[in-house]
């Protein structure tokens, strides 16, 4: 499994979760299989998110849909503040 893990500033977590819910079918298609976002605990203005795939190819690419098309355009991604941090991380160990 392959993540990409993103970081970055918001404005507001329901204008955010607006947009994002708006892309949920490019993600289903572009190979994300689970998504999770984390909020700090003291920081309501901050996001945690990582979406998983099963290549590194995939989150490659998705991670340059978002850079061009999305986080580019502010009507595409109303609540960013910031650019974004991104990595794309390879899992090595995993314990459930």
């Amino acid at each position: 499994m392959v993540t990409l893990h993103i970081e970055h500033a918001i404005t507001d977590y329901a204008t955010w979760k607006q947009a994002f819910d708006r892309f949920a079918d490019m993600r289903r298609d572009s190979g994300v299989r689970h998504h999770r976002i984390h909020r700090p605990t003291d920081d309501e203005h901050y996001l945690l998110i990582e979406l998983d795939f099963g290549t590194g190819e995939e989150a490659s690419t998705f991670l340059d849909f978002l850079t061009t098309t999305v986080w580019s355009m502010p009507a595409n991604a109303p609540a960013l503040a910031g650019t974004p941090q991104t990595r794309i991380l390879h899992l090595i160990e995993q314990q459930l």
